[in-house]
């Protein structure tokens, strides 16, 4: 059969004139508020000191493409929408792409090899080498020679958190969470958990506010809080390092009520509220309450809740009495009690706002999460597990970026509280066009771009 490339596309006209679409357009590129982030980096320099936590075995005398400049390409496209290694490959002539990579010819010229030439980037099998490095990796692997240190990135994400304040808080407070990550495939580490009910990670998190301290990714085949403890114990020592009078609470749900978790909050001076599964015993104690709370909902039709507090503690696994909060609540659907257990006294957190205000302010967690998937957090589709926690923490950086680009330069406008999605249609995905000369790169934006005013402030208060 003839092979034919179609190099027009006749769309339905336009009155007496065709409308022909052509893939000749030259250097355009749909990624052009992506230097907005370049603009981050250069106040916060997160992508240079995450290049620090590698050690490259390579020889330099032989290699075209630096780890900052692998690190980049891969971190600002996943900020950009390209998930996969395979999008790398028609990126590699993007010079946009390569503006923000950091390389000096950005439309490739100077490459050795005559068949990459007008390639400036690293190409797919290339990243992936990266990627797939093991943690033993020296000048003898014939390929994979870029050495990822953990330990180093973990303090990375607590530096950029404490880096983040002008001043010490006077309170933080730390959420924990564990999410399922969906695996398809037949990855290290994979196996079935029953609550979601299929083959997943387990991966931990761990938040302030906004600002993400821990991406740690496990198997699933563990308690919710497996690790939790120490994830809390090295952040908490990194913080009170910078801020000795802090004082911090930990927030979570029930997965993480946990004694070894409490205790070592208790011999710590590090406060904690954690939801509490309910049981026979608990909902016994408030058996007075949930029937007053039955007849307000017979007689208004409303949820009523009803709040409370006991000491209480379990027959085997907890190692002393503890403070309980529990709500009586009657809906339509019937009884919903809950129940939190917690370090705080009642002269400083009544019941009802410890619960409601306190508590409750864990649900924007779930939002991070959220933007942790928009970034491609879940994209742990290699074999080995020390290379998908790779990607999580390359999704990680990503993050920071875009917290940095709301952080930074959204104050105060429209997109402060919008969510990395939002931000990357409605700020980063501009047309514009390229031109590259000797003492420039011209990037002419989209005349019909919208947010130009929007734009504008933002590059303003990068600037400033």
């Amino acid at each position: 059969m003839t092979e034919c490339n179609q190099s027009g596309f006749e769309f339905q006209g336009l009155f007496s004139r065709e409308v022909v679409g052509r893939f000749d357009g030259g250097q355009i590129t749909s990624d052009g508020g992506g230097l907005l982030l370049r603009e981050v980096e250069r106040r916060t320099r997160i992508l240079e000191r995450f290049t620090h936590c590698f050690t490259d075995h390579r020889s330099q005398e032989r290699i075209e493409h630096q780890v900052s400049e692998l690190v980049a390409q891969r971190v600002y496209g996943l900020a950009l929408g390209y998930e996969d290694l395979n999008d790398h490959d028609p990126l590699r002539a993007e010079p946009l792409m390569a503006v923000l990579a950091g390389k000096r010819d950005a439309e490739g010229g100077d490459r050795r090899s005559a068949q990459d030439r007008g390639k400036a980037l690293a190409g797919k099998s290339t990243l992936n080498r990266w990627e797939l490095t093991k943690a033993n990796a020296n000048r003898g692997e014939r390929y994979a020679k870029i050495v990822m240190r953990p330990e180093a990135i973990d303090d990375l994400l607590v530096d950029v958190f404490l880096e983040a304040h002008a001043a010490a808080p006077e309170q933080i407070v730390l959420d924990l969470d564990a999410t399922d990550d969906p695996l398809y495939g037949k990855q290290e580490g994979r196996f079935f958990h029953g609550y979601y009910g299929h083959y997943c990670y387990l991966p931990l998190y761990i938040f302030c506010g906004e600002h993400l301290l821990c991406a740690r990714l496990r198997s699933s085949n563990i308690d919710a809080s497996a690790g939790s403890r120490e994830e809390v114990e090295r952040i908490v020592a990194r913080v009170r390092q910078r801020w000795p009078a802090v004082r911090i609470i930990l927030r979570a749900d029930s997965g993480f009520c946990r004694d070894e978790l409490m205790r070592w909050c208790e011999a710590h001076q590090i406060d904690y509220v954690f939801g509490l599964a309910r049981n026979p015993r608990l909902r016994k104690q408030i058996e007075a309450e949930m029937a007053q709370a039955q007849h307000l909902h017979a007689q208004s039709q409303q949820a009523a809740r009803i709040f409370s507090e006991f000491s209480y503690q379990t027959h085997e696994t907890w190692s002393r009495p503890r403070r309980v909060i529990a709500k009586a609540e009657y809906l339509d659907k019937g009884e919903n009690p809950r129940f939190l257990v917690t370090s705080l006294d009642a002269e400083h957190w009544a019941a009802q706002p410890l619960y409601e205000q306190l508590y409750c302010a864990r649900g924007e967690m779930e939002n991070r999460i959220k933007e942790q998937f928009s970034l491609f957090s879940d994209r742990t589709s290699t074999a080995p597990m020390r290379s998908n926690q790779l990607r999580l923490y390359l999704s990680s950086m990503a993050y920071l970026l875009m917290l940095g680009l709301r952080r930074l330069g959204l104050q105060g406008t429209a997109l402060a509280k919008a969510q990395c999605e939002t931000i990357r249609l409605k700020l980063l995905k501009i047309g514009a066009l390229i031109r590259v000369t000797v003492r420039k790169v011209w990037i002419s934006f989209s005349s019909g771009f919208t947010e130009q005013m929007l734009f504008q402030r933002i590059f303003q208060q990068l600037r400033s």
